[in-house]
């Protein structure tokens, strides 16, 4: 028997996606559960520092009633209470009889703005320099890479030191300029070996056939494609910026204590009353930056396979 038109299977349409190359890495970036733990932890501290003081019914720097005794003890209050004491979820510290949760609280609106502030600021400059040295090649590169070879060579501190002395002690805003000042570098270093490469591309060559600038060429059509390593660089360069801030406040050359907390000076001002017992002025802001850093990392870790065009789905 001849089979028929009516016989043959039926012709399913079938229905293609197409997906330009972030929804893919965000796809990607789904799928990588550490890295969405990351972000997870990353932004609950944002949203901490955003909107915890607003919350707390404590102010930062001012205690609404000093105490003698820790209530219930026969503990100095000037040593700092232990926490979950008189609603204090994480104690007082020693001396001035602050809450540490409003500290840490406060402390990470300040940390978070210098970190992502200076990361910021330093991978825009890093990619503007780099981009142009990369891309004209000559005496340009020429003088850019030894300016920036001079910057990787400054020691952190003593610039912290001078710019302290030069603009005043202890502003955050100062402390954030420098960081950005001595983070673009690496930047620029890393954007300047993507260009070199890119600057040879088919899509460059015919850019220019048409007539279009340089300045175009470089961040209209060069740049989109180097964004991938940038803003992996620049997610891990805010881990690094927090820890830096924390050390060299620390140290007693960082943000000034006594106007604006941050996680660093809060554990500065705690080196004295470990020996005498008073361990959760130390453990909650330390506590703080491990776990921000730790997520940043996670989450850096993320973009940098999601990001990867190599990577298989």
């Amino acid at each position: 028997m001849t089979p028929t038109a009516s016989d043959a299977p039926a012709d399913f349409e079938v229905a293609l996606v197409s997906l330009n190359q972030w929804q893919l890495a965000w796809r990607r970036f789904r799928r990588h559960k550490l890295a969405m733990f990351g972000a997870g932890l990353f932004l609950t501290f944002v949203a901490i520092a955003a909107f915890g003081p607003f919350i707390l019914p404590y102010e930062a720097t001012n205690v609404p009633y000093p105490l003698k005794f820790c209530p219930g003890t026969t503990i100095s209050a000037n040593l700092g209470c232990p926490p979950f004491n008189d609603g204090h979820i994480l104690g007082t510290v020693g001396g001035t009889q602050e809450d540490l949760l409003t500290l840490v609280v406060n402390g990470a609106r300040l940390s978070l703005t210098i970190g992502i502030g200076a990361a910021a600021f330093a991978s825009v400059l890093g990619a503007i320099v780099g981009g142009i040295s990369g891309y004209f090649g000559g005496w340009v590169d020429t003088i850019l890479m030894r300016i920036v070879d001079v910057l990787l060579s400054m020691p952190l501190l003593f610039v912290i030191i001078v710019f302290a002395k030069v603009f005043g002690y202890g502003d955050w805003r100062v402390i954030l300029l420098v960081f950005a000042l001595l983070g673009w570098p690496g930047i620029a270093r890393l954007v300047r070996s993507l260009f070199l490469t890119l600057r040879t591309e088919v899509f460059v060559d015919a850019a220019r056939a048409v007539g279009v600038s340089d300045l175009r060429i470089i961040f209209r059509h060069i740049l989109p494609n180097a964004m991938s390593p940038i803003i992996v660089v620049t997610t891990l360069s805010v881990a690094a910026f927090i820890v830096t801030e924390a050390f060299v406040s620390y140290i007693g050359y960082g943000v000034n204590a006594a106007y604006n907390p941050t996680w660093g000076n809060i554990l500065s001002n705690a080196q004295n009353d470990i020996l005498v017992g008073n361990w959760w002025w130390p453990l909650f802001p330390g506590l703080a930056i491990v776990l921000t850093v730790l997520g940043i990392n996670f989450m850096g870790d993320g973009l940098r396979d999601a990001l990867d065009p190599r990577s298989r789905e």
